[in-house]
C-alpha cells in the first residue's frame, strides 16, 4: 500500500514512484528499494528473507534510523515526510549502499542495514514503513538481471551447425540449378516453341529460373536431416532410463533411486571437468565420532584397529622418523597435537567418517 494524500491506498508495483512511502505487512515482497522508516518492532527492527537475492534462507536483521522510527504508524506524519535523500547512483552492488538523509536541518548517514531491497520478503514484523529510492529497472534486484543464455548441450550445438551447412548447401545448389534453367531458357528453350505451337514467349527466362529454384529446393529438401533431431532425442530417452536403472546409484536406507528429469542429463554429466564446493559438507556427508581422547598425558577410550577389533595399547608404536618430535605424542593408531604431560590442558580425538580431509 502507497500513502497518498495523508491515506494509504493499494496500487500495483509499475505504478510505484521514487520517493513514495510504501506500507508493507508481514510476508509481503518489497516492490522497490526502499529506505526504513518504521516498523512495528522496538527500536525500529524489522526482519527480512533475502533468499531471492542471495539465496539464504536465514533471517537478516534491519533497523531504521531513530528519528524516523517515531513516525511509527501515523499516516498523516508519514505523509507529511519532508526528508531529502542523496544517494549513490544505481548499481548492482547487493551489499553496499551510500547515502545521507537530510531532515529537519540535520543528515544522517545511510547504509545497507537500513535499506530494504526489492525481492526481499518481510518476516516476522507485523509492519513496516519504507521511502523508496529506486524504482523499476534501477533497483539492484533488476541491476543484476542479465541476459538470459539458453543452455545447450554440445551434440545440440554440433547437429545446429551441420544442419545450418546442409540448409547452406540446399540453397546453393538451387541456385546454381536455377542460373542454369535461366541460361537453358534463353539459349535453346526457344527452340521449342514451334512444337508446343507457341505463338509468344508467355514465360520469360528469368521467372522461370525463380520458379525452378523453389522446385529444385521442394525436390532436395530431403537433405536436410530433421529426423536426426527426434532419432537423437529418442537415444537420450533410453539414457535416461538407463540411469533410473542403474542400482549402484540406489540409496537403499530411504528406498530413492536415481531420477533423470532431463533427457540431456547424461550429456551435461560427461562435460562436467571440474567440481567446485563452498564447504566442507556439500559434498561429503560430515559425522563425527569420538574416538579417544588424551588428558594429561593419559589416553581414554578404547582403540580398534583397521578391522574394528579393539586394541590394547601396551607400548608406543613405532611411528616414522618425520614424526619422532617432541611435540608428538603417540595416541594408539592415531596421534595428537597434546604437549608434553607437565602441562594440564587436554585434547579430544574425533573420528571423522567424511573422507575429505584428515581425521583428527
Amino acid at each position: 500500500m502507497v500513502c497518498l494524500c495523508f491515506r494509504l491506498q493499494n496500487e500495483k508495483w509499475m505504478n510505484v514512484r521514487v520517493g513514495d512511502v510504501i506500507k508493507l505487512e508481514n510476508n509481503q515482497f518489497v516492490a522497490a528499494d526502499l529506505l526504513l522508516l518504521s516498523s512495528s518492532e522496538p527500536y525500529g527492527l524489522c526482519y527480512i528473507e533475502t533468499a531471492e537475492l542471495d539465496g539464504e534462507t536465514n533471517l537478516k536483521v534491519r533497523q531504521a534510523l531513530t528519528v524516523t522510527s517515531d513516525l511509527g504508524d501515523d499516516v498523516a506524519k508519514l505523509a507529511d515526510f519532508n526528508g531529502e535523500v542523496i544517494c549513490e547512483p544505481p548499481n548492482n552492488k547487493l551489499d553496499k549502499f551510500i547515502g545521507t538523509l537530510y531532515w529537519k536541518d540535520n543528515k544522517y548517514p545511510l547504509d545497507n542495514e537500513k535499506m530494504l531491497l526489492r525481492g526481499c520478503v518481510l518476516r516476522n514484523t507485523e509492519w513496516c514503513f519504507g521511502l523508496v529510492i529506486f524504482a523499476g529497472l534501477q533497483t539492484k534486484l533488476m541491476q543484476n538481471c542479465g541476459r538470459t543464455k539458453f543452455k545447450r548441450t554440445s551434440i545440440d550445438k554440433l547437429m545446429n551447425t551441420l544442419v545450418l551447412w546442409i540448409f547452406g548447401f540446399l540453397i546453393c545448389m538451387g541456385i546454381i540449378l536455377a542460373i542454369g534453367n535461366t541460361i537453358w531458357e534463353q539459349s535453346v528453350g526457344s527452340d521449342f516453341w514451334a512444337y508446343l505451337q507457341w505463338k509468344e514467349l508467355t514465360v520469360n527466362a528469368v521467372f522461370s529460373g525463380f520458379l525452378t529454384f523453389w522446385s529444385y529446393i521442394i525436390i532436395l529438401n530431403t537433405v536436410v536431416p530433421i529426423s536426426l533431431y527426434v532419432s537423437v532425442e529418442v537415444l537420450r530417452l533410453g539414457h535416461s532410463y538407463f540411469i533410473n536403472w542403474d542400482r549402484r546409484m540406489y540409496y537403499g536406507r530411504k528406498d530413492t533411486p536415481a531420477e533423470a528429469r532431463t533427457t540431456t542429463l547424461n550429456e551435461e554429466l560427461g562435460q562436467v571437468e571440474f567440481i567446485f564446493s563452498d564447504k566442507t559438507g556439500t559434498l561429503t556427508q560430515n559425522i563425527m565420532v569420538f574416538n579417544k581422547c588424551s588428558i594429561n598425558g593419559k589416553t581414554y577410550g578404547d582403540v580398534y584397529d583397521e578391522f574394528g577389533h579393539k586394541v590394547d595399547i601396551t607400548e608406543a608404536p613405532q611411528w616414522p622418523h618425520f614424526l619422532r618430535r617432541p611435540f608428538f605424542q603417540p595416541c594408539g593408531h592415531r596421534y595428537s597435537t597434546a604437549p608434553a604431560a607437565e602441562h594440564k590442558n587436554f585434547v579430544v580425538v574425533l573420528g571423522s567418517q567424511s573422507r575429505a580431509g584428515v581425521d583428527l
